[in-house]
């Protein structure tokens, strides 16, 4: 099953033509960002557009306060929002991991020329491992706090949504990167997994296809619960020992890319 249909694709891509009418901006690129673009959706499974736009010169120029973002919970299976290009940098300026994820998108509803590889190549200058680290620690064990239902089965859904982010900390741990790939299948690939541990994701991801969002399964695997506790203590040894890195000013970087991307909007 395609994760994402030509029909709803159309449907994504006339809404987000109209939000940048109705805002008056220009949407730099538009993705999928959750469990479609992750690839392990289920056949219930929502939409998540993600993207980041850029404001004409005037807007900038007022002194009021404005929001930064735009949101259109537009239906139950459909959530499209967006982050000002200067709030993603200034995000990205932190190491904040969700712009590179939304960036690695398999699936891409909109993009202005040169705009997504000029901020991936940004996102690739000022990310560093440490705080991308704390954020795929923090979301594997959110993910784990509700994953048992009180009859002792599991929920597929969070066993999966624990295992990516620990994918992400296995695979920066073995190549000292500060990123990993989004996609659970890329994960898998380039994270030297035992064949049994590969193959059981392979099994859950078929499985929730087919059980939906909120299917069950009886037990957690004893091979996968090693690797993930493993890779757990891995990365919280690795926080505690590596010590503050005095990160480059990249801000004349982002004000410059900042730059380029407004004076480009009409107004």
């Amino acid at each position: 099953m395609k994760p994402v249909s030509d029909e709803m694709h159309a449907l994504i891509c006339d809404k987000l033509a109209q939000i940048a009418q109705d805002e008056q901006v220009t949407i730099l690129f538009a993705v999928e960002s959750g469990s479609r673009a992750w690839g392990f959706h289920s056949h219930d499974s929502d939409y998540d557009v993600r993207f980041v736009y850029a404001r004409p010169v005037s807007w900038h120029l007022r002194i009021d306060a404005r929001r930064d973002v735009i949101e259109y919970p537009i239906s139950d299976e459909l959530d499209i929002s967006g982050w000002d290009l200067a709030k993603a940098l200034k995000l990205a300026l932190r190491s904040n991991a969700v712009l590179p994820e939304w960036l690695q998108s398999p699936i891409t509803y909109a993009e202005a020329p040169e705009a997504r590889a000029a901020i991936a190549g940004f996102c690739q200058q000022v990310l560093t491992r440490k705080p991308v680290t704390w954020h795929y620690l923090n979301l594997a064990k959110k993910q784990m706090d509700g994953l048992h239902l009180p009859n002792g089965q599991i929920k597929l859904k969070r066993y999966l949504y624990t295992i990516r982010p620990v994918l992400a900390l296995r695979h920066m741990r073995l190549y000292n990167v500060a990123m990993a790939p989004m996609n659970m299948g890329d994960l898998m690939r380039s994270s030297d997994l035992p064949e049994a541990v590969t193959q059981y994701i392979q099994a859950m991801i078929a499985t929730k296809l087919e059980a939906g969002e909120l299917g069950t399964g009886a037990r957690t695997d004893a091979a996968m619960d090693d690797l993930i506790s493993g890779e757990l203590d891995a990365a919280a040894a690795w926080l505690a020992q590596e010590p503050p890195v005095d990160t480059p000013d990249h801000w004349a970087k982002a004000n410059e890319l900042h730059k380029r991307f407004t004076v480009a909007v009409p107004e």
